[in-house]
């Protein structure tokens, strides 16, 4: 598997963004216009791969709830009503690192992180709402099972720790 970078934490100061192009213009300019704003928030931290300066990659992480009855059954089972959650917000790679197995080491890159955090926070699952159906097949490779009748995607943090930890032992 191809590696990636090192991850920071957004900071427009050193941070070039003008170039990033992933091939959704809506991801494009969220990153652009909206990830300082959402960090100053407190709403949404944003994670970085740059090179030079320039971001080649990024991911935003949150904290969040589902309710336990909107999940899958294996998923929700035993958990309280409002089952406490980090979203993966957005997750693009700029269209230069495109085919080069990048995406997964980008998402795996967001659930270390996630699994850390839950080390400090608890949170139970990981939730992501996939632009299309393309991009929910992705996150599916990974082990997310979709929530029926839409895009959302959830998998438990127990899990995802697990795997981290095989992946970490090869």
């Amino acid at each position: 598997m191809s590696e990636g970078l090192p991850s920071e934490r957004f900071d427009p100061e050193r941070h070039d963004t003008a170039a990033f192009a992933c091939g959704a213009p809506g991801m494009d300019v969220w990153l652009r216009e909206h990830a300082h704003d959402a960090s100053r928030r407190n709403t949404a931290v944003t994670w970085v791969w740059n090179r030079g300066g320039r971001v080649v990659a990024y991911y935003s992480l949150s904290a969040h709830k589902v309710a336990r009855d909107e999940v899958p059954h294996p998923i929700g089972r035993g958990g309280p009503v409002e089952i406490p959650a980090v979203m993966i917000g957005k997750l693009a790679l700029d269209s230069t690192l495109h085919g080069q197995g990048l995406g997964g080491v980008l998402l795996a890159d967001a659930l270390t992180r996630v699994v850390a955090a839950t080390q400090v926070v608890a949170a139970r699952v990981v939730v992501v709402d996939a632009l299309d159906a393309d991009v929910a097949r992705f996150y599916q490779r990974f082990g997310f099972t979709r929530v029926p009748e839409g895009l959302r995607l959830v998998r438990r943090i127990s899990s995802v720790a697990i795997d981290l930890a095989g992946a970490a032992g090869e």
